[in-house]
């Protein structure tokens, strides 16, 4: 029996984990089987497998029972994910439903979730712009929060790494604020978005208006063919599941790469209930598992394990693996793990229409938009906020149906629509500042299925997101009506913290132990062997959208990984 239990803990160890298989957790593992590593990716949902698991992707919008529509009582039944904008009857499959996996909401916050193979990567935005120095200085410049332990130079090499292979639209732009990267052809800004771009550029100096670089194949290099990947076709189905492999995802891309190194081994259904502590080697040993149909327990081991959870799902993970050493939670030894949790904020939009460039119109379909890079406080604070915020633009010319009439002039007229007006608009996308009074913590008492206490998160707005949407709609009024748009529409767009699906922080890198959890290189100050590289990590939130940074992050802290492991360091 000893003989058969030895090879049953032989058969558990493996030189990595990684808990997460989304767009992190993709990355880690691809890295560290490209190193040799072996590598268990350890995924709480079910397997979903590039093409074979998108049964809405060819999809004619008549196909579907209800046209697309979600029934009433499906949406009685999912108040917090059905109020995000991507979930549907073509998408509903991919998202966790609230009864589901409960959470306790001690102030109004939306969290999205997709527990699956690929997890969000699968139903992100594509966004994809590089942070500046400006970005990883912010805290240090005005003082609120603690300063980065990196900077721009420091991931710049692996912003390019994940770029090329990732593959990036977009244009060189040669802004200090948003810096270049590798990038594919970027998609063209239409004829009023161009005449916007113009007209910003004339009369409000050191702001512009951009071609959104997207993660979409606009002309595949032989690295994405390797991959089994295909040009953007510009369908923008993308939310259910690319067939082509046209925009990046984890289930496109890394993991199916990852597995053809053989040094991978993908476990679905696997929920991680907490990682285990070698009280005498001082160090982690493994993680344990609950399986999610079973319930059985299992722990597996290994050398370094890398959580890539989902940055509020990594604080649960963490928070729940406590210890003689770390009664708090791993790594907590000065108690800031879960707190100082930000998120962007979204809750501004403006819209307008434009009179002119009638003589142009807009043809088919594309994976992005114009997008406005944040031109408040970069250079020196000249507002009574802080930090900043970035924008959407975007314009379009739809058709106006005259449903005016009877008989043969109504058919006619419904039969032959006109070109209406140019309509444009922007949504803000601010950053928010971490505090420790926005945090996520463990119920003492209830519990979700799998016996795992269930998080309680407290997080929300302040004033400084209240003045930051006010000066957004009070900067693009103006900059609308110079630019001759009229019927200028403000709008305040009432949404909870969390809707934006861009929850950061809660295990923060920084220089200080005392005030940090993470170091530069993403390892835990007081637990060297596990490294945390998705959104918990991050110390302040920028505007850009954060996937690109993360992928980033986790290349360079996986590679590191791996070296310091042939050192024996770890």
């Amino acid at each position: 029996m000893a003989y058969l239990n030895i090879n049953s803990i032989k058969e558990r160890t493996f030189d990595a984990i990684v808990i997460g298989s989304g767009m992190s957790g993709g990355w880690a593992a691809k890295e560290l089987t490209d190193n040799g590593l072996k590598t268990l990716v350890l995924e709480r949902g079910r397997d979903v497998k590039h093409i074979k698991d998108y049964p809405t992707a060819n999809m004619y919008p008549f196909e579907f029972e209800h046209r697309g529509e979600l029934p009433l009582a499906v949406k009685k039944e999912n108040p917090v994910v059905g109020r995000c904008y991507a979930f549907g009857e073509s998408t509903a499959h991919f998202f966790v439903k609230d009864k589901e996996h409960p959470y306790i909401q001690e102030k109004e916050f939306d969290w999205i979730r997709a527990y699956q193979v690929g997890g969000r990567s699968l139903l992100w935005a594509r966004q994809t712009q590089r942070w500046s120095d400006f970005d990883f200085s912010g805290p240090a410049r005005d003082g609120f929060a603690v300063d980065w332990p990196i900077r721009y130079a420091d991931i710049a090499p692996w912003y390019s790494h994940v770029e090329k292979f990732a593959g990036i639209a977009g244009n060189k732009d040669g802004l200090q604020e948003l810096p270049d990267g590798e990038f594919l052809p970027g998609f063209p800004l239409n004829a009023v978005e161009d005449y916007f771009k113009k007209q910003v550029s004339e009369k409000f100096k050191g702001r512009h208006i951009i071609s959104g670089r997207c993660a979409h194949l606009s002309r595949p290099e032989p690295v994405h063919l390797e991959q089994g990947r295909g040009q953007c076709l510009s369908r923008t189905l993308c939310n259910r599941g690319c067939p082509l492999g046209g925009y990046y995802s984890s289930n496109s891309s890394t993991l199916p790469w990852a597995a053809k190194s053989g040094h991978l081994t993908l476990r679905p259904f696997s929920v991680v209930h907490s990682i285990l502590y070698d009280e005498q080697k001082g160090r982690a040993s493994g993680v344990r598992v609950i399986d999610a149909n079973t319930k059985e327990e299992t722990e597996y081991y290994a050398k370094i394990i890398f959580v890539n959870a989902g940055s509020v799902n990594t604080n649960l993970v963490l928070l729940n693996s406590v210890s003689g050493r770390f009664p708090a939670g791993l790594g907590n030894d000065n108690g800031l793990l879960g707190k100082y949790v930000a998120f962007h904020n979204y809750s501004a939009t403006i819209s307008a229409e434009f009179d002119g460039l009638k003589e142009f119109t807009t043809d088919g379909r594309r994976p992005t938009g114009g997008y406005v890079p944040r031109f408040r406080n970069v250079f020196k604070q000249e507002t009574d906020f802080l930090r900043g915020y970035a924008a959407g633009f975007s314009a379009h010319r739809g058709l106006d149906r005259d449903t005016g009439g009877f008989g043969t002039e109504l058919k006619e007229n419904i039969l032959n629509p006109q070109l209406g007006p140019w309509r444009v608009g922007s949504h803000m996308m601010a950053e928010t500042i971490p505090k420790e009074s926005n945090y996520v913590s463990l119920d003492p008492d209830r519990k979700d299925a799998w016996g795992i206490p269930q998080l309680r998160i407290s997080v929300a707005y302040d004033d400084n997101d209240e003045k930051m949407r006010k000066d957004y709609l009070a900067q693009f009024e103006e900059m609308f009506a110079a630019a001759g748009f009229t019927n200028i529409q403000p709008r305040n767009k009432p949404m909870a913290p969390g809707l934006d699906i861009h929850e950061m922080g809660g295990v923060r890198m920084g220089k200080d132990p005392k005030t940090s959890l993470l170091n530069k290189w993403n390892q835990f100050h007081a637990c060297k062997n596990v490294f945390v590289t998705d959104g918990a990590c991050m110390t302040s939130t920028s505007t850009q959208n954060p996937s690109l940074t993360y992928m980033a992050i986790t290349a360079r802290a996986a590679n590191y990984a791996a070296e310091e492991l042939k050192k024996r360091n770890l």
